[in-house]
């Protein structure tokens, strides 16, 4: 991969990570609800689903996107009412008590952040559309494969690194039921608008 195409493929990536989304409100409630550290949780499921999207756009498996255009709008259906049914839950959930946070729910946390990117409409769009245009089909695909999944998992780290961590002072310095009721259904809409944009 040259380095200018590279450099490309890294602000956009950073652009995307540093974008609110589905992804983003997941680990922004997750810090307010759990902790930053907690958060981080959800953070390392988004990251593990996006090495699943890169393999597959570097094997060429978005050339059957492209050949069966029902199961492309199938899965992004299935992605949006998944993310429906988390912005659901986000905005209706237990009430947080922000003095003392319960202890998180590790796996569920994890299962949700794979799941959610697994299923994430952008995230379709992101790495079946956007992201071939940077794979040189005559090159090495292993190293660019590798290349990508180091790229693009420091980028969304980065971001969701910086959305968990204003989380988490927002939380400690919010300590109202109000306030985080609200900040809860707030963060759904925004999921939910995102989902069905």
């Amino acid at each position: 991969m040259e380095f200018g195409v590279w450099v490309s493929f890294f602000l956009l990536f950073l652009a995307g990570g540093l974008t609110p989304g589905p992804a983003v409100m997941l680990v922004t409630t997750s810090s307010i609800r759990y902790g930053f550290w907690a958060a981080m949780i959800p953070s390392v499921g988004i990251c593990l689903a996006n090495l699943v999207w890169i393999a597959l756009a570097v094997s060429g498996a978005t050339a059957l996107a492209h050949a069966f255009p029902t199961l492309f709008v199938a899965l992004k259906i299935a992605g949006i009412a998944f993310i429906l049914f988390l912005a659901w839950r986000t905005a209706f959930g237990a009430p947080v008590d922000l003095l003392r946070r319960e202890p998180p729910p590790r796996a569920r946390l994890l299962a949700t952040g794979i799941g959610l990117q697994l299923l994430n409409p952008n995230a379709l769009v992101y790495f079946a559309v956007a992201m071939p245009g940077f794979i040189d089909a005559s090159g090495d695909l292993v190293a660019q494969a590798v290349i990508l999944m180091v790229t693009v998992t420091v980028c969304e780290m980065f971001g969701l690194m910086v959305y968990a961590f204003g989380a988490d002072a927002l939380a400690q310095r919010f300590q109202s039921a109000v306030f985080a009721r609200w900040f809860f259904r707030i963060a759904a809409l925004t999921m939910a608008g995102s989902a069905l944009f």
